[in-house]
């Protein structure tokens, strides 16, 4: 766990013996608790969390994004996203905001804190309700990141099932689908959390402050859209990944049926000088099989030329 004492963008790290210290607002500034889910048994009797928004942040199953209003704080549940392997992962970032206070508690490091602290001070933060603010701003712009990934990835994808469509594939893009559905899946609480800081009235968000949650708002509405393309795009790549097939298999077929073909008059020719009858013409002659040869050899190699020349071949 790390207290910081957050004034003007600038932080002064405390000691964990001074916890306490922060139940009383401090002359300017606010505190930023960082802790993991261990140090719930020291924060939940201190700062009077409630007893159900503890046992959210330890529910191991995944969490939906939400806003529960309690008298002197909120607890907030948000969804960081990370694109690592080809594999999407969403990780759960609980969050309890008071007057002078801002606790963060996840299970996994989160990129989105570290990349937070030089926006506190670059804008001079000094205030827990517009850290809250520049962390949603974060949070989101991650997601159009990881959209861009996504992107990149369908666009490799469509390139080569176009050019040699493969079995793994369809694997991929099955797996791919599933993924960009369960992060769809999440996107919607997720931007009602930010909607309802923006047109709810909270006394702990400053008035003039909700017009910037709007503009995140509007930004997860733009994710939203982004991702439902994504899934529209994994659909249409399935249908080309068995269009690719089909065309293959039928550039296999009429490999196959032009060769047969070729070796029809061959197969016709042996045919006629292998049965058992004395008078065959052409017998007797002392280079009649070597005739016979070439002739099926110039007949192979005259039809081989007529359908390469078709495209048949």
């Amino acid at each position: 766990m790390k207290v910081r004492l957050v004034t003007e963008g600038f932080f002064t790290l405390l000691d964990d013996e001074q916890i306490e210290q922060t139940l009383i607002a401090p002359e300017d500034g606010f505190y930023w608790i960082d802790a993991n889910l261990e140090d719930l048994a020291i924060l939940q009797p201190l700062f009077g969390i409630h007893d159900l928004a503890v046992e959210d942040c330890l529910n191991d199953e995944e969490q939906r994004p939400k806003i529960e209003v309690y008298s002197d704080h909120y607890f907030i549940v948000m969804n960081s996203i990370r694109f690592d392997n080809e594999d999407i992962y969403l990780r759960a970032l609980n969050i309890f905001i008071g007057q002078h206070f801002i606790i963060t508690i996840t299970n996994q490091k989160i990129n989105e804190l570290r990349l937070l602290k030089p926006t506190l001070w670059e804008q001079e933060v000094n205030r827990p309700d517009y850290f809250l603010y520049h962390l949603f701003d974060l949070l989101v712009d991650n997601y159009f990141l990881v959209g861009d990934r996504i992107e990149d990835k369908l666009e490799l994808l469509e390139e080569d099932i176009l050019i040699h469509p493969k079995k793994n594939h369809l694997t991929e893009i099955i797996g791919l689908r599933g993924e960009i559905l369960w992060v769809k899946k999440m996107l919607g609480p997720q931007r009602e959390v930010i909607g309802s800081i923006n047109k709810r009235d909270l006394h702990l968000i400053d008035h003039q402050l909700q017009k910037y949650f709007g503009d995140v708002y509007e930004n997860a509405i733009k994710v939203s859209e982004s991702f439902e393309t994504y899934r529209d795009l994994t659909g249409n790549l399935r249908e080309a990944y068995q269009s690719g097939l089909s065309a293959r298999a039928n550039e296999i077929m009429r490999v196959f049926t032009a060769i047969t073909t070729i070796f029809m008059p061959l197969t016709f020719i042996t045919g006629i000088y292998g049965m058992n009858f004395e008078i065959i013409p052409g017998l007797d002659l002392k280079y009649g099989s070597y005739i016979l040869l070439g002739i099926m050899a110039i007949l192979g190699i005259v039809m081989f030329y007529i359908f390469r020349k078709k495209d048949w071949l």
